[in-house]
Parts: structure tokens; C-alpha cells; sequence
């Protein structure tokens, strides 16, 4: 591909006035590099201003105001001690009188003239007897042409403030509309009514009102889920191999008779489908779906023993090298029966066992080649070679992008793929992700699985709980919490929410209730049980102490585990016999009937029990009260799925993979899709971006739109022509 001019939008963000080499570091901290990247740098929320009150109405409210006042006297600054200054004013409107507070802001003295009008947006409350706001928000007021109503709220790193960002926004954006180069075809914008890319990306940043902000969101939505599935297609179709192994001998009695269960009817038509694809030299490309437990890794070994039985290599990669060593482990057992060596790849190999590994999946001789090897990304670094591929198999599908998955085939040339996932996905959702894969669907769960029972409860259940905690460890089992965040956070800002912006023009629920976090819950977990041994475990742990925590928790040697979603993927512990998750409301519900999955494993009674303010009474017919509730009667994946869809939209299916940063295939974030609650614009989206494909397999036509995949999936140059 020619090399593209340079763009304006292309310079760095240096360029602007006040950012100097620490402020760049900052936003570089933030993925921030040039002035497009600023551009798409989209708000969280929105501050409503235009809500303006007065100032005895303002008082009745319990959090920010708008309220336009005069100023009546000079500012004033006070230095109450070393470091700590007070600049005050009193401002006024008809209503009454406030005393207005800045702290260490003295610069401000200036800002505020007398008889000047302002719109202060705060908390407006009374301190003794008189009307005070600390420290608000404030423009300039003109009635005849009133300041913005929806004030943008970004995300934010320290050595940028607010009104820095939105000042270096605004400057990029006047740069950069100018040459936006609107890729979507004109006939798929009028098709589905949406406004051009320059309207959404102005009007995301500085709304004129919320009928141009939710038209932008839904243009730039749009934009995400048709350039995701485009990128999908065009990733698919590079590591797509022209042929592959036929494996003719699919015969399994032996592999059968090592197992010491029978198949289920679901599993033995999954390896039935299987089979009848590596039979032939077209590619198996099929994906298998069910819940956690039902058996996805027994149908998977089945299909690697049909590779090594016809001379072929099979590989399977997992997401964390906790699930690795499970595999392994597994493997060395059931394959070891049948005379068949299984090796490990991960981070953790030894440097020399990692080349004798390399050494031998190269091997040419058969008698002294490795055939099947289990491990993690550590696949894909330099030197790991198949001498004989024949069969790929990727664990937790949803937790890889596409490149991964393509470096992993790129290795793996001419070889059957398999994904496993349990993510239970609609049968709509499936075909429009994945629409090059078939299907194959467990949907039953091995005998003697019992139901895990299910309950929403609120705080005031709180006492309860911790005394069902303490029974069921008694008892001798053992206890999975799980919390939406790491650790304490800044105190979210704005009253509306991204998300609340919803296509559906639907009310938001009311305020979420704070974050439980895993670090400081167990240790006020530690303290409340002291008998116990409690830990916590999460993705920013190193994976030697995180393989180290789930190791004790699987052996008995914890009690308690406080973890993030991390352990949606881990070792079976058939002890886990309860499973408590905080701010349950934050959660899809397909992650948390995955979260659910992780107890109930063994012959323990084992319980789910969802903590969130909206099971209380008075919040239980909000959208998330009847989502929680809902998962208390539903216990099928694919229902859960289907309902999760229905409720919430797709933005949970593109959520599921990350513990702390949403990031999806390759270099393509889902900064707006993740929050979208309308389904059909995602299914429009990727319809969309397949007639397009269809029309122009390698957009040899639409060289911008090409341009635009390119820097977005970080592929090689060249490999679209």
C-alpha cells in the first residue's frame, strides 16, 4: 500500500499550546499520542448544567446544581494555615444568597469581577447558617447566549486537569474536522439514518443537546461494530489456510475406554461434528459453546487424539497459565494412558525445557517429535514451529483478539482450528461474530452436577451473610468473593453516565451504590474472620503469586478468596461451595452465571449469592433489579444469553474479556460498543460490513476505509491488496 500523506491530525499532541514534554508524557500514559487519538479520546460522562435552579431549590438537593448568580462582593483570599489558602465571594439570585469557596486557587481573584454573572454547577448545601458552594464549576453566564448544557467529563491521569483536556479537545477537534475523512458509505448512512462522522465527533465532545449526543453515539457505535467485524473478516480471511490434513481415521473406542465417565449426548454429538470435519481437507474452522462444567475439554481432547492418531501435532492455547497447568495436568493423565506425550509452554517453562520443547515440536522424525502441547501466549514467541500441524485449539476463545488467534494459525499452517468457549452466546450473537465458524453446542451437564441455588439480597442482609460464610467454611468448604475493581479509585464525576445516553431514550437506573474492591475487602474480611486464612487474587498480580493463591485455594489451605472476574477462568476447587459477588449490578449476566459456574463442582450443596443495593424492594423493577432477579430463576446458559442480549444489549458479550481494560481484537477498542444497549445496531453493523466484504473482498475499492482497518487491527502493510 502507497504511503499515506501526512495529516494534520497526525501531529503529536506537543503541538498544542500548554503541553510541554511532561504533559505529552501524561497523555501518552492515557494512549494519547497525536491529535486524532485526542479526538477519539471520548468523554465518560456529561455534566448537566442546563438543569438551572435557584438557590433555595438547589439546597433540597442531594448532589450537583446549576445555579446562575450575580457576584456581590470582591473576592477575598485567606491564608488559614502554611499551604492552605481560602478565596471567598458571596454570589446571589432572587432566591437568596450563597458564599462561594474556592481552596488554593488564588489565581482565581481576578476571575470573579463584581456584578459579573456566572453559572456555578456544586453541591449547594448550608454550613451554619449560611448558603455555601465549595469549590464549583463555573463559566461566564449570558442569557442571550447561554453556555453549553451538557459539559463533557473525560477520563483523566495526573498532570491534566480538567479544563486542560477540554481546552486541547476543543483545539483538535478545530483541527482536525477538517480533513476527517468519512469512510462509511454514503448509501449505509442514509439506510440507517445516521449523521456524518464529523457531526459525531463533534457533538460527542461538545453536544449542542442530548438529541445530537445520542445521534453521534449511535454514528459512532455504528462505526465500531462495522469496523470491528470488517477487521474480523479481513483477519479471518489472511490465516484462512487453503487446505488442510485430512484426518480419515476418526475411530475412538480407545480414547473412550480411557476416560472413566461416559459422554453425555451432547458431548458425544459435539465430537461427532468434529470428526466429520477433520475427515475432510476444507479447514475445520468450528467453535464449541456451553456453560463452565459441561465438558467442553474432554470433546476437545477427542479431537486432538484424532490429530496425533493420524500423525498430526495438536496444540492448545489458554488464556492464563493457571488453566494451562490444569489442561496439562488433565492431558497428562487421560493421554498418557494411551502412550501419548504432552508437553507445557508457558512464561513459567524453564529456558531449557522451553528449547527442548522448541526442538522437538520442529522434530521431522515422528518417533521423536512432541505431538500434543498445552500452553499460553508463550506459543506464539519466536522459535516455537509445528513440524506436522493439525490441529489448533484455543481455550476461552473470547479472551484473545484476532491477532493472537492468526499468529497461533500462522504457525500452525494448513492445520483444523477448534475454539472452546463458555461464554454461552444467542445463536443471533454468534452468527454475527463469528460467522465463519460452526457451531457446535453442549447443552447438557454431566450427571451428578448439582444446581447452584441462587439469591439477590441487599446490605441489610449483610450480619446474614457473614454468618453463612462462617457455616459453610465450618462445615469444610470454602468461599469464592468476587469484586468489581482492584482497589480504591478516584470518585467518579458527572451525573450522566456515557451509557445512560441510551439509543432506547430509556432512564437511567439510579446511582450505583460504591465499589467493593478485592484488596481492601479481604483484609476487612481478614480482620472479621480471623480463624480464616483469606486472600486475594486479581489481574494485576504477578503470575507467579497469582498461580501460587489459586494453588492453596484448590489445595484447602484458603479459606477465603477475594478476587476480580479474574477466576471466571481458573482451576476447579470441588470445595468451592459458595459464591458471593459485590455490586452484582455491575456484572452482565453471563458473567455472572460464568462467575456462578466456579462453585458446584464436587458433591457439596453449593450457593451464588448476588450482593447489590437494587435487589432491595424499592429498586427491584429497575433494569438491573430485574436483571438480578432474573438469574435467580434462569439457570440455562443460552437462556441467561438470550435474556442478557434482550435486556442489556450486546456491550456485555464485548466486556467479558478483560479484568480491568476493555481492549478487543487487535489494536480496536470498544470505547462507545461496549456501553450500546441496542442489539439490532450491531447486527446492522456487521450486516453491513459482510455485503460490503462480499461486494470487495480485499476493499481494493474503499482504499480509505482499508487505511482505517489497518491502523486499527495493527495489521501488516500490504496484506488487504
Amino acid at each position: 500500500m502507497t504511503k499515506e500523506r501526512t495529516r494534520a491530525s497526525d501531529a503529536p499532541v506537543s503541538t498544542l499550546s500548554g503541553v510541554g514534554p511532561a504533559r505529552a508524557a501524561a497523555y501518552r500514559s492515557m494512549g494519547i499520542s497525536t491529535l486524532s487519538d485526542l479526538v477519539r479520546h471520548y468523554p465518560r460522562a456529561y455534566e448537566n448544567r442546563g438543569d438551572i435552579k435557584l438557590l433555595f431549590e438547589a439546597m433540597q438537593c442531594e448532589g450537583k446544581s446549576a445555579v446562575v448568580l450575580t457576584v456581590a462582593t470582591e473576592p477575598r483570599v485567606a491564608n488559614i494555615r502554611r499551604g492552605m489558602s481560602l478565596l471567598k465571594f458571596r454570589a446571589y439570585d432572587e432566591s437568596g444568597t450563597a458564599e462561594i469557596t474556592f481552596f488554593n486557587q488564588n489565581f482565581l481573584k481576578d476571575k470573579f469581577p463584581l456584578g459579573a454573572t456566572f453559572r456555578f454547577y456544586g453541591k449547594v448545601e448550608m454550613v451554619g447558617r449560611k448558603c455555601a458552594i465549595s469549590s464549583p464549576s463555573y463559566e461566564p453566564y449570558d442569557e442571550e447566549r447561554p453556555p453549553a448544557d451538557l459539559i463533557p467529563i473525560y477520563r483523566m491521569t495526573e498532570g491534566i486537569t480538567p479544563k486542560q483536556i477540554a481546552s486541547n479537545v476543543s483545539t483538535a477537534l478545530d483541527i482536525c474536522l477538517d480533513e476527517t475523512e468519512d469512510f462509511l458509505p454514503e448509501t449505509t448512512a442514509a439506510r440507517y439514518s445516521l449523521c456524518s462522522l464529523r457531526y459525531a465527533l463533534k457533538n460527542i465532545h461538545q453536544p449542542s443537546d442530548y438529541e445530537a449526543l445520542t445521534a453521534a453515539k449511535r454514528r459512532l457505535i455504528f462505526d465500531e461494530f462495522f469496523t470491528f467485524a470488517l477487521g474480523l473478516a479481513l483477519s479471518k480471511e489472511k490465516s484462512r489456510p487453503a487446505l488442510a490434513p485430512p484426518c480419515r481415521d476418526t475411530e475412538l473406542r480407545e480414547f473412550l475406554s480411557a476416560l472413566p465417565y461416559t459422554l453425555t449426548q451432547a458431548q458425544q454429538r459435539a465430537v461427532s461434528e468434529i470428526c466429520a470435519d477433520m475427515r475432510g481437507n476444507i479447514p475445520m474452522n468450528r467453535m464449541l459453546v456451553g456453560d463452565v462444567g459441561c465438558g467442553k475439554t474432554v470433546c476437545a481432547a477427542a479431537a486432538m487424539y484424532v490429530a496425533i492418531k493420524n500423525g498430526r501435532q495438536a496444540v492448545l492455547m489458554a488464556p492464563t497459565e493457571i488453566l494451562a497447568r490444569q489442561h496439562y495436568a488433565d492431558f497428562c493423565e487421560l493421554f498418557g494412558k494411551l502412550g501419548i506425550e504432552c508437553g507445557l509452554l508457558i512464561g513459567a517453562t524453564g529456558a531449557a525445557q522451553k528449547r527442548k520443547i522448541k526442538e522437538r515440536l520442529c522434530e521431522s522424525d515422528p518417533a521423536k517429535r512432541l505431538n500434543l502441547v498445552v500452553g499460553t501466549q508463550a506459543l506464539l514467541s519466536e522459535g516455537v514451529e509445528f513440524s506436522a500441524p493439525g490441529l489448533v485449539v484455543t481455550d476461552e476463545q473470547h479472551r484473545f483478539g484476532v491477532n493472537q488467534r492468526a499468529t497461533l494459525a500462522g504457525k500452525n499452517v494448513n492445520a483444523h482450528l477448534l475454539v472452546m468457549s463458555a461464554t454461552p452466546i444467542p445463536r443471533s450473537m454468534a452468527l454475527i461474530m463469528y460467522g465463519d465458524l460452526d457451531v457446535s453446542k453442549i447443552d447438557g451437564m454431566p450427571p451428578g452436577r448439582q444446581r447452584v441455588d441462587t439469591f439477590a439480597v441487599d446490605e441489610s442482609y449483610r450480619p446474614r451473610l457473614e454468618v453463612f460464610i462462617e457455616k459453610q467454611i465450618e462445615l469444610g468448604g470454602q468461599v469464592y468473593i468476587v469484586c468489581p475493581a482492584v482497589e480504591e479509585k478516584e470518585e467518579e464525576e458527572g451525573d450522566l453516565l456515557l451509557s445512560d445516553v441510551t439509543l432506547r431514550r430509556g432512564a437511567p437506573d439510579a446511582d450505583a451504590t460504591p465499589l467493593k474492591t478485592a484488596v481492601e475487602y479481604a483484609a476487612a474480611l481478614s480482620e472479621r474472620f480471623p480463624q480464616y486464612r483469606v486472600e486475594f487474587i486479581h489481574g494485576k498480580l504477578k503470575s507467579a503469586e497469582k498461580e501460587r493463591v489459586m494453588s492453596e485455594f484448590a489445595e484447602g489451605r484458603v479459606q477465603i478468596l477475594v478476587s476480580t472476574t479474574v477466576i471466571e477462568v481458573g482451576v476447579n476447587v470441588p470445595n468451592a461451595c459458595l459464591m458471593m459477588v459485590e455490586n452484582a449490578d455491575r456484572f452482565g449476566l453471563s458473567q455472572l452465571h460464568q462467575l456462578r459456574g466456579r462453585v458446584g463442582r464436587g458433591t457439596r450443596k453449593s450457593y451464588c449469592v448476588l450482593v447489590s443495593d437494587f435487589a432491595s424492594d424499592n429498586k427491584k423493577e429497575s433494569v438491573a433489579g430485574r436483571r438480578l432477579r432474573s438469574l435467580c430463576k434462569l439457570y440455562d446458559g443460552y437462556e441467561i444469553a438470550e435474556q442478557d442480549l434482550l435486556m442489556r444489549g450486546p456491550g456485555d458479550f464485548f466486556r467479558m474479556g478483560s479484568d480491568d481494560t476493555i481492549r478487543q481484537s487487535g489494536g480496536i477498542r470498544m470505547s462507545l460498543a461496549e456501553s450500546c444497549d441496542d442489539s439490532s445496531l450491531m447486527s446492522s453493523a456487521f450486516a453491513e460490513a459482510a455485503a460490503l466484504i462480499s461486494a470487495d473482498p480485499t476493499l481494493e475499492y474503499h482504499r480509505g476505509l482499508a487505511s482505517a482497518i489497518e491502523r486499527l487491527f495493527e495489521l501488516e502493510a500490504g496484506t488487504m491488496n
